[in-house]
């Protein structure tokens, strides 16, 4: 199959579902090693009793706000606010989740770069992450439409930002930006921005987690913007999605949904018909077969040379170590990103020297979950049983998911 055959199907297969090996984790951390230099990389995961036992901080601890940093020559600040508040509940009446897209509007009068973003969650007991998507200007009309077309504020998107078309190409996702709890504001290098002209909209996409309740939410977000220069350096979202086959332990698999398919019919049932699609078709993307393991990788050939400045991965409560690594099994290889233990609350993009890599070169992400975190983690305190897990959008279902900010070569 070509290359842009490829591409295309990994963009509907993301446009279906998304907004980001072998052996298991279960019994323990794995035993750490260095990072190669110039990697983004957080914490240390050393071998031993204590630290196998040690779990990750409790999802959604009390976080203060981010403090804002100071602008920058010629950057200015918008905030948007969602109009009236939104109460979440589970669209298909069945889970504990809801995604919803609220259309907000700059009102930029004239071509303009972003250059940094920051959420104010209005209620933090239920705001779990949120995801800014670029709307082109000619694509407004339809958003708007959407919208009207909705009972409430915003609309279901389980995914994306359900647009047509926002993941024809994942080597270039609309993607502004995203933030989780205890995430700071963020910001591009000096010189460099983000492509927003006049009459874009912005697409907040708010997950919702209801294990604490459903309550009324009004949150924004403020965005960073200075005039298109020329001399600025567009960049853009490298999307790197790997499969997700998590299996029960060993003694602890008696369960309905210890069976996959159990578990894809459960996705359905709570996501409606889209549940379970990526779990699926991201083995046709990744070129791999259906293994239960609590680790799993995806390997990307690129299509184009490019610079990676920025690095970030995506997991949720069960995961323990992401990777992100350049051409590896080479003399080239490089790790980009090391992150462990992984810690839900601190997954924010993390600026790295830049790395250059070639049309034709590799890109790996790889992650590590372990189904013994649901034995210590608040958020798994109705759900301590195993069950087989997938990719799927639920707080307590699972991620891999690495995300490259880049600067494309001329053509």
């Amino acid at each position: 199959m070509s290359r842009r055959r490829t591409t295309l199907l990994a963009g509907a297969l993301l446009a279906v579902v998304l907004s980001a090996c072998s052996g298991t984790d279960d019994a323990g951390p794995e035993a750490a090693t260095e990072p190669a230099a110039g990697a983004a990389s957080t914490g240390s995961e050393t071998p031993g009793a204590s630290e196998t036992a040690k779990p990750p901080p409790a999802h959604h601890p009390d976080v203060a706000p981010a403090r804002l940093k100071p602008l920058r020559r010629g950057e200015k600040r918008i905030t948007m606010t969602m109009p009236e508040t939104y109460t979440p509940s589970a669209p298909t009446g069945t889970g504990t989740d809801d995604y919803r897209c609220f259309l907000l509007d700059p009102h930029l009068a004239r071509d303009s770069f972003l250059t940094g973003i920051n959420v104010v969650p209005g209620n933090p007991d239920v705001v779990h992450h949120v995801i800014l998507f670029r709307v082109p200007p000619e694509q407004v009309a339809a958003a708007e439409q959407k919208d009207d077309d909705t009972k409430g504020q915003g609309w279901t998107c389980f995914g994306g930002s359900g647009l047509d078309g926002e993941f024809t190409n994942p080597d270039d996702a609309p993607w502004l930006g995203a933030w989780a709890p205890g995430g700071e504001e963020t910001t591009v290098k000096a010189g460099y921005g983000v492509d927003l002209p006049r009459g874009s909209r912005v697409v907040m996409q708010v997950h919702y987690n209801l294990l604490a309740g459903a309550s009324p939410d009004m949150s924004s977000t403020q965005v960073r913007v200075t005039r298109r220069d020329p001399g600025t350096t567009p960049l853009h979202t490298f999307l790197m999605p790997a499969p997700v086959e998590m299996p029960c332990r060993a003694g602890r698999d008696a369960s309905p949904l210890c069976d996959r398919d159990a578990a894809l019919a459960d996705a359905r049932d709570r996501f409606g018909s889209a549940g379970g699609a990526l779990a699926q078709g991201l083995h046709f993307l990744c070129g791999s077969d259906v293994v239960a393991s609590g680790t799993t990788q995806c390997t990307r050939t690129l299509g184009r040379g490019m610079t990676i400045h920025g690095v970030a991965g995506h997991m949720h409560l069960l995961g323990r170590r992401i990777t992100i690594e350049t051409n590896p099994g080479t003399p080239a290889a490089r790790t980009v990103l090391d992150v462990r233990p992984w810690n839900f609350d601190d997954q924010g993009s993390r600026a790295i020297e830049p790395v250059h890599v070639d049309a034709f070169d590799t890109v790996k992400v790889t992650c590590r979950h372990a189904q013994w975190l649901r034995d210590r983690l608040p958020a798994f305190e109705t759900q301590r049983e195993d069950r087989y897990v997938l990719w799927g959008e639920g707080t307590t279902d699972e991620m891999c998911l690495g995300m490259l900010q880049v600067a494309f070569d001329a053509q």
